[in-house]
């Protein structure tokens, strides 16, 4: 195989790599050969160096996402730029980037318009796995492989649009900061944007996993007096309440219907509740632990293709919000490299997220800590 180090600077050689292809559903990742043809015009060639494995990514690999196999999994990446493409003006080989599962591409309405993010580049609600020009980067053993998101990042070397890199400090831990593509922005934005929790408010997350736990640092960070951490696994609760959850449910456990429970625990229901799951039951349960009056339901889960959200409207009558929003509403490449920033300077510390570290090699262990709840974010290093 040929290595990685001896791949040239240019944007005219095919490099041949590692990837973790997911050629069905619900099998282990396979680590193959791959080729990564160089990039298009408007495209940049990144350099892996290290990915963090999201629940986005479970799903799809369960078959609970419509996306098309084969396919290289990832979309938590940090890397550094190999080459670009014709007309690519924002980064150069050499520097240190984050890749986004949401692009930017700063021409359309919503990238213009100041709120809302979801630019219409998006490959997100209708996933092609294709680049915007309809073909593939990846081949590996003679077939198309498809990419998730724009992105994918379980390989060695990837090809995504300049509309969904930004280049971010050179004293940025890669290891670290690559959780800033999806979990972070994700988990903050809920709280600081979507929802704007309020000093001495009450909250419920539902989902303790990685943006779950960002957004229980983020509730904390904005004041909330009371947090209530909901999930099935108790063995994520002493880690939740490190975090800053006061009161942990296990809805299993309960005697009446958790949003009851919560109704029960804060007199009124609470201000904020957050789904991190991406259930329609848990969705609608957050939604009914929220004050009828005031209070806001924020759904950062990712529901199964097909899913039907299904309540009594009288439920938002009496004035409940129900919201959502994607990367936490964050505009990926003008606001997400400035957290990097605050990271690398210590005004926020997303250290606590990453729970494991594992080599390349290893990344079906990393989906086993997933999947038994053993992690919040488990980290892949590309490193040899």
């Amino acid at each position: 195989m040929e290595q990685a180090s001896l791949a040239t600077k240019t944007s005219s050689n095919v490099i041949r790599c590692r990837a973790a292809v997911a050629w069905t559903t619900n099998a282990p990742l396979s680590i193959e050969e791959v080729e990564v043809d160089p990039p298009k015009a408007g495209e940049v060639r990144v350099k892996i160096i290290a990915s963090g494995i999201c629940g986005t990514d479970n799903h799809t690999l369960e078959g609970k996402m419509k996306t098309p196999f084969p396919v290289i999994l990832g979309h938590e990446g940090a890397g550094v730029v190999e080459s670009v493409g014709p007309g690519v003006t924002t980064v150069k080989p050499g520097d240190k980037v984050l890749m986004f599962p949401l692009p930017e591409c700063r021409e359309c309405f919503y990238c213009l318009y100041p709120k809302g993010n979801f630019c219409e580049k998006e490959n997100i609600l209708s996933p092609t796995g294709l680049m915007l020009d309809g073909t593939s980067r990846f081949t590996c053993r003679g077939k198309k492989i498809y990419n998730i998101m724009g992105t994918s990042t379980f390989t060695e070397y990837t090809v995504v649009h300049e509309i969904a890199v930004a280049k971010i400090e050179a004293a940025a831990p890669m290891d670290t900061v690559c959780i800033m593509s999806c979990a972070v922005p994700t988990g903050f934005g809920a709280v600081f944007n979507t929802a704007q929790v309020t000093p001495g408010s009450s909250c419920v997350v539902f989902g303790l996993g990685g943006i779950g736990s960002a957004i229980v640092m983020a509730c904390k960070a904005s004041g909330a007096c009371r947090i209530i951490g909901v999930d099935i696994n108790e063995e994520k609760f002493p880690r939740a309440r490190a975090l800053g959850v006061t009161d942990c449910l296990n809805p299993n456990k309960l005697k009446k219907p958790v949003q009851e429970v919560v109704k029960e625990m804060t007199g009124v229901g609470v201000d904020f509740a957050f789904e991190a799951i991406g259930l329609i039951e848990t969705m609608v349960a957050a939604l009914k632990s929220c004050n009828r009056s005031y209070g806001v339901c924020v759904i950062m889960g990712v529901a199964p293709t097909g899913s039907q959200l299904s309540f009594d409207p009288l439920v938002l009558l009496p004035g409940r919000t129900l919201k959502s929003s994607v990367l936490g509403g964050y505009k990926t490449r003008d606001d997400i490299p400035k957290l990097v920033t605050d990271y690398v300077q210590k005004k926020i510390n997303i250290d606590p997220l990453i729970t494991h570290r594992l080599p390349f090699p290893k990344i079906n262990e990393g989906f086993r800590l997933l999947q038994e709840g053993k992690c919040i974010r488990c980290v892949l290093s590309m490193r040899p």
